[in-house]
């Protein structure tokens, strides 16, 4: 397991990720207090111990560009934290093509029992829904109709897992629909990713020029909105603070969140999440996602005062 923190320079975040280099995201500061690696990869490997599965972490504070990660480069299941970036395809669409997000898209009773979870599609059958309110669908309530819709209005997984090599991401990769995309199976390398990859690139979509600022900015509307993470990264920070996140959960005991954190007064807190256990009956504890932001969060205080005052 790799546990590090460290200062990210400006310079080189810009040349490995050419699209992601705005305003929203500070330069790099000059005095950013180094942490004490040992206690908190300790903190992090007791975590997962009590835990009994595999954890993965990653999180950057861009106020100084700090970097916290912990089994950040291995993979683990998405489940629905890969829905982030098919929505952004449907965004980035919506660029050349202007009505997209108004299209109306109809569907089937079929539909709806073939996703297994449907709360808002089921409720809109006789009408059809417009592309934006399934991508609000798709973010907001993990809607797996919504992202079934979507997907097939792009191309296909495939076509996401296109879009993911184009914005500089070349380790997602999303291979099914919903719901067989949870299956998580342990070695298996279908719909994963690593805590490294998605937080660059949720990063790099919500706060760089990945997306111009009307769809980076929707992105965030639909992120901040979501309901069902109330248990996750919104528990592991302050009340006061906004999170803009999307959860994920799945067979093997999986549990996941990846979002975005505005402290007050502070720049954002960019994090994910990912938690996976060896057995296919294993429950899902979201509290493992709260107890790691909390110690993210902790760590990153002793090097932000922004995050203490």
């Amino acid at each position: 397991m790799i546990i590090s923190l460290f200062r990210r320079s400006f310079f080189i975040a810009i040349a490995s990720i050419p699209l992601a280099n705005s305003s929203d995201m500070p330069s790099a500061s000059n005095d950013v207090q180094q942490p004490n690696l040992d206690t908190l990869q300790k903190k992090l490997a007791k975590l997962e111990a009590s835990y009994g599965g595999r954890l993965g972490v990653s999180a950057i504070d861009t106020t100084n560009n700090s970097i916290i990660q912990y089994r950040a480069k291995e993979r683990f299941p998405m489940c629905s934290t890969s829905k982030v970036m098919a929505v952004s395809v449907i965004l980035n669409k919506s660029l050349k093509d202007v009505g997209l997000l108004q299209k109306n898209i109809t569907y089937t009773q079929q539909d709806l029992d073939n996703s297994q979870y449907a709360p808002i599609t089921t409720k809109n059958l006789s009408t059809g829904m417009s592309i934006g309110n399934l991508c609000a669908a798709t973010i907001d309530y993990s809607d797996n109709t919504a992202m079934n819709l979507l997907l097939k209005e792009i191309g296909g997984p495939k076509a996401v897992t296109t879009y993911a090599r184009y914005i500089g991401d070349n380790t997602y990769r999303l291979d099914r629909f919903e719901p067989e995309l949870n299956t998580a199976i342990p070695g298996d390398l279908r719909d994963t990713t690593t805590p490294a990859a998605m937080e660059e690139t949720l990063k790099n979509l919500t706060l760089g020029n990945v997306l111009p600022v009307p769809q980076r900015k929707q992105l965030q509307t639909w992120l901040k909105s979501n309901t069902t993470g109330v248990t996750k990264i919104r528990a592991g920070v302050p009340k006061n603070w906004v999170v803009g996140d999307k959860t994920g959960s799945g067979d093997y005991g999986t549990t996941n969140d990846i979002g975005i954190i505005w402290p007050p007064k502070c720049s954002p807190i960019v994090v994910a999440v990912y938690y996976t256990q060896d057995k296919k009956e294993a429950v899902a504890d979201k509290n493992i996602i709260a107890s790691a932001v909390h110690i993210i969060i902790d760590e990153f205080s002793r090097t932000n005062k922004c995050l203490t005052n």
